[in-house]
């Protein structure tokens, strides 16, 4: 039996990538502002134990805890993992430790990396201090690393700390960044390919006969492989609508825009696309609308309306 040829496997890096803002509240400012001043700071407990990092709630009593201290800025590993081949955005770009040091003063360890000539270098007890950065900003990365240290551990007693500093950081900024490569598989496969001829292919459940756009090759009301490729739209209705008032990074569309749900006539889902054409304050549910495919473009470049008439509610309620 001869076998059908398959398809070169489509694949793709992506990037999701975004910054996270989070505001700090009276610990965890004290700790970062710390840092900048070259200061490490834990929280005492209520039953004498100091934690460093600090947190704001005692993981015993969950009592709220405000009694800040200073540490000393040399520690003991407690343990440790090699880490042979760094990759973007570490502490460093050549092979380190990741450790966690319990800093002279304080009763937790500290998670960081430790600037070593190899693994060999690297056992539990051993010293070491903070290299500090020569810039800081209030963050954790003002810790540079950590370094061998030749000096012996200190039964320090931690100093009370009021936390208080000239400038103090009162919030972060962390970039959230995931790299990864896609691969659709066979059905959505299809789905890409036919998009590259301006066509809009989903497939049919041999069950419940619902077309899925995009498919996934499954149907996923009845569990069963979907095979039969059906051709929408390519005209279709909103189905609901959002109005986006932030820019998005590496995306030149001006503000406001409306992205939607749009039911492509024949499909039993609806998809995503963003609006043009029209205003954003005159898009509405059952607006009719249609793909605009721009030269060379691989999928709809938006959606703009058909001038036909709005589609009835009961139409595509089940597709919102």
């Amino acid at each position: 039996m001869a076998v059908a040829p398959q398809p070169d496997i489509l694949k793709a890096p992506l990037v999701v990538e975004f910054p996270f803002t989070r505001s700090l509240g009276p610990v965890q400012a004290a700790f970062l502002s710390g840092l900048r001043h070259r200061t490490v700071l834990g929280v005492r407990t209520t039953d004498d134990r100091v934690l460093v990092p600090p947190v704001e709630y005692d993981p015993v009593t969950a009592a709220e805890i405000r009694d800040l201290v200073e540490v000393g800025d040399t520690g003991t590993v407690t343990t440790w993992a090699w880490n042979p081949a760094p990759r973007r955005g570490q502490p460093l770009d050549t092979p380190f430790a990741w450790v966690l040091v319990k800093l002279d003063g304080a009763d937790t360890a500290l998670l960081h990396a430790l600037d070593a000539t190899g693994p060999d270098a690297v056992h539990s007890g051993l010293r070491v201090r903070v290299r500090w950065a020569a810039e800081r900003t209030g963050a954790i990365t003002d810790i540079a690393c950590f370094e061998p240290d030749d000096s012996t551990p200190e039964q320090i007693q931690p100093a009370p700390h009021t936390g208080e500093f000239e400038d103090g950081v009162t919030g972060i900024v962390a970039a959230a960044r995931l790299d990864y490569t896609y691969s659709p598989g066979g059905a959505q496969s299809r789905y890409i390919n036919a998009l590259a001829d301006n066509r809009t292919v989903g497939e049919r459940c041999p069950s419940c006969r619902k077309v899925y756009v995009p498919p996934r090759g499954a149907c996923p009301t009845c569990g069963v492989a979907t095979t039969e490729q059906v051709e929408v739209g390519p005209a279709g209705t909103v189905t609901t609508y959002c109005i986006v008032n932030v820019k998005a990074k590496n995306l030149d569309i001006e503000l406001p825009y409306v992205y939607a749900h749009i039911a492509l006539d024949g499909a039993d889902l609806a998809l995503h696309g963003r609006i043009g054409g029209i205003p954003y304050d005159q898009v509405r549910m059952g607006l009719r609308v249609e793909p605009v495919w721009t030269e060379g473009g691989r999928y709809p470049d938006h959606y703009r309306p058909t001038g036909e008439p709005d589609a009835d509610y009961d139409t595509y309620k089940e597709l919102i």
